[in-house]
C-alpha cells in the first residue's frame, strides 16, 4: 500500500498494520480503544484536540500514520477537531456507515483500519468537506 510520509517527504510503500484485539487493548487507553477499534465516539467539546491551534501534524494514535495538517484544521462549531482535507487522500479511506438511523461516511486510517470519525459535505472551501475526527483517534506532533 502506498501512503504519504511527512518525515520522508513523499509517498512510500507501507505494510498494513494488523494486530490481535488483545494487543490493541494493551497499547491504547480504554477511550482510544473504544473509539478506534470499536467505532465509538467521544462527547463533543471533551477531546484534547477540539480547540488546539498549534502548528503540526495529526497522526493515527494506533499506527502513527500522518493524517492531517494543522493548516487544514478549522473551527466547525461541532466540538470535534475538524479538517477540510487529509494530508494525503491515500492515508485515509472511507466506508458507508448506517448507524444512528442515517447514512454517514466513516473515515478510517488506511494503514491500520482505525476508526477516526466521519466526513460530511458541509465544510469550507476549497473542498467543501468536514472531516470530523475524534481526538482519541489522533496523536499530535508539533512542528519544530
Amino acid at each position: 500500500m502506498r501512503v504519504y510520509s511527512l518525515p520522508r517527504k513523499g509517498y512510500v510503500m507501507s505494510e498494513k498494520v494488523v494486530k490481535p484485539d488483545a494487543e490493541w487493548r494493551k497499547l491504547l487507553s480504554p477511550e482510544q480503544y473504544q473509539v478506534t477499534r470499536k467505532k465509538g465516539t467521544e462527547r463533543a467539546f471533551t477531546g484534547v484536540y477540539w480547540n488546539t491551534k498549534e502548528k503540526g501534524t495529526y497522526r493515527c494514535v494506533c499506527c502513527g500514520l500522518d493524517l492531517f495538517r494543522s493548516e487544514t484544521k478549522y473551527d466547525s462549531g461541532t466540538g470535534w477537531p475538524s479538517f477540510h482535507e487529509p494530508l494525503a487522500k491515500e492515508n485515509v479511506r472511507t466506508e458507508a456507515d448506517y448507524g444512528f438511523l442515517s447514512k454517514r461516511t466513516e473515515v478510517l486510517c488506511a494503514r491500520c483500519d482505525a476508526h477516526l470519525g466521519h466526513v460530511f459535505d458541509d465544510g469550507p472551501k476549497p473542498t467543501g468537506l468536514r472531516y470530523c475526527m475524534n481526538s482519541a483517534s489522533l496523536a499530535f506532533v508539533k512542528d519544530e
